[in-house]
């Protein structure tokens, strides 16, 4: 299934999307699933049975699993045959992903190779760095690494103090120290960042055995014990001028373009570690007896399953529908040649705003999940013996990774805002619409008899309350609006809600199971509620006295929520989960 390359980012918020108009999980290739079987044998049969070596820092183990990778053509699913790849569409990239999240350790070993490295060789690299680098790190006979962050510049990347000094023969002497690099106790190869002459914010590519390059100590981290986390330190390094990843001065499009790609990557492998901590937790509940009963027969840990479960599906259904919108975006791109580079960077700045509400979506579902899963486990959660207590570790660093949540949670209303100023989304004109609708008579409307009807009606009210929340902000604050995070956030909680709801209700009417229909009643349901709360605080911060009155009068009108029975639905979706033990979609 191929979605028209037509589709802009964000436009479903302005947009009726149809029915059969987005990717689903369910809408998989015979190719998708094969390739999702090896990764998901190479995981279960290889990764996870040495999982406690690799905890013990056994890099040369974490080498050879990478190689091993290598050997599956796991780590360039999709980079073109003539680097050495397998040359298949996103959509392949992200069902190995969603297999690497059960082992999330290894998942960020195999996450910095194939995003963080191979990515940018693969879009910014000549022919030359592609001969010398990118085939050794596609078959893991090479490991790569990505120095961006250092302990003055987190969030401010372009605030970076490594430098980089042209020399007379054309190469650049490097210094500096940067910090948090995965892979870096065992890395061949690096992409830095630094500054050309202080200013020019710049890429290279950096081999550990260039003189001056050297590792600190690893890190004692919370989690990820698995992989290796060290500072890379950077003392008078002499990079020849070929090395140079773009241009001089560019630096900051590599850095820029690879977060998104990682976020959307990163959205992936917290969709599948969340598919095995429902299972996992499903199967500890089925066994565990209180007062004579398994505790999963409680109406309260039901709740719990059927939520874990709820909320994975809502993060899995944006993932593959957006992964269909990237892949769409690329019908016809060179990808045997390995010249499809500009198209799948215009595809990702195309769907920027998707990736960063994957990301927030993603790793808060994850972090939602790990601990209903400890507190389902109960006093057991909290030891080393069971395998929650490493999962709730290991998830917290997702919502700092590939640029924090709040960060996120700022650029994605700062682009829809953008590009309506740009004039390539017609968002102002959408919201000045619902103005008008605000101010008109409001006539009863009935229902049609189709399926999940309501559910179709709020997804709509709740797309006007975001346009509706967003175009009072542009009229409040104008330029300022940059300043008002906290309206920023509340507005981007809103847009990832919509999103969120609209993806659920289509990848359920897409399908046929009455579970799917569950699912959707129940998350578009919590979600207007959510959505009508966030509205509330952004319109009361926005406005005051009457004007604030006539905006949740509006907000009223919008949004007209039903009572809905959302235990049966959950019981329903529990129950399911119990019997099979494992997530059920």
């Amino acid at each position: 299934m191929t979605i028209a390359a037509t589709v802009h980012g964000g436009s479903w918020l302005l947009e009726d999307v149809p029915v059969g108009g987005v990717l689903t999980r369910e809408a998989l290739s015979d190719e998708h699933r094969l390739i999702r079987q090896t990764a998901d044998e190479f995981v279960t049969n290889e990764v996870l049975p040495v999982l406690g070596r690799l905890e013990q820092k056994d890099w040369p183990l974490a080498r050879q699993l990478v190689r091993r990778a290598g050997e599956l053509g796991l780590l360039g699913t999709d980079v073109p045959e003539a680097w050495g790849g397998v040359g298949l569409d996103k959509m392949c990239s992200i069902v190995v992903g969603e297999a690497m999240g059960r082992s999330a350790s290894f998942a960020t070993t195999f996450g910095a190779q194939t995003g963080l490295v191979i990515t940018p060789l693969q879009w910014f690299g000549t022919p030359d760095q592609k001969a010398r680098y990118l085939a050794r790190l596609v078959s893991g006979d090479a490991v790569g690494a990505y120095a961006l962050s250092e302990s003055g510049s987190g969030s401010d990347a372009l605030g970076a103090r490594a430098r980089a000094t042209r020399e007379p023969d054309g190469s650049f002497t490097l210094s500096g120290e940067k910090m948090w690099i995965t892979n870096g106790g065992f890395a061949d190869i690096f992409i830095v960042f630094a500054k050309v002459d202080g200013e020019q914010f710049t890429a290279f590519i950096v081999e550990r055995g260039f003189p001056g390059v050297s590792s600190g100590q690893e890190e004692h981290k919370m989690g990820l014990h698995g992989s290796s986390t060290t500072p890379l330190i950077l003392q008078d390094v002499k990079v020849p001028g070929e090395n140079v990843l773009g241009v001089v001065g560019s630096g900051h499009k590599v850095a820029f373009n690879v977060l998104n790609y990682g976020r959307f990557k990163l959205a992936a492998m917290c969709s599948g570690g969340a598919r095995a901590l429902v299972a996992e937790a499903a199967s500890y509940a089925s066994q565990r007896k209180q007062f004579g009963r398994a505790i999963g027969t409680f109406g309260a840990i039901k709740h719990k399953l059927a939520e874990m479960t709820i909320r994975q599906f809502a993060v899995e259904s944006m993932l593959y529908r957006t992964a269909g919108l990237i892949d769409g975006a690329l019908e016809g791109a060179d990808r045997e040649s390995g010249d499809g580079g500009p198209a799948m960077l215009a595809a990702l700045e195309e769907f920027a705003i998707e990736a960063s509400i994957l990301k927030v979506a993603g790793s808060e579902m994850l972090d939602f999940t790990v601990d209903e899963n400890v507190q389902i486990h109960g006093g057991n959660g909290f030891v080393r013996d069971y395998p929650a207590e490493r999962h709730y570790r290991d998830a917290r660093v997702n919502r700092i990774f590939e640029g924090t949540n709040e960060i996120n949670r700022l650029l994605i209303p700062g682009m829809l805002v953008r590009r309506a100023l740009k004039g390539t989304l017609p968002l102002i004109a959408a919201a000045r619409k619902i103005q008008e609708e605000i101010l008109t008579p409001a006539l009863t409307e009935l229902l049609p008899d189709t399926r999940l009807a309501a559910e179709r009606r709020t997804v709509a009210s709740m797309k006007k309350v975001a346009l509706a929340v967003i175009g009072t902000a542009l009229q409040t604050y104008g330029e300022s609006l940059t300043e008002q995070q906290e309206v920023l956030t509340l507005s981007a909680d809103i847009v990832i809600d919509v999103f969120a709801a609209e993806s659920v209700l289509l990848r359920s009417l897409a399908g046929g199971q009455p579970l799917h229909d569950a699912v959707a009643t129940v998350f578009v349901y919590d979600a207007a509620n959510r959505v009508e709360i966030a509205a509330r605080t952004a319109f009361a911060a926005m406005a005051e006295g009457d004007a604030v009155r006539t905006l949740l009068a509006a907000l009223r009108r919008l949004l007209k929520t039903p009572a809905v029975n959302t235990v049966t639905s959950r019981r329903a979706i529990a129950d399911a989960v119990l019997e099979r033990r494992a997530y059920i979609f």
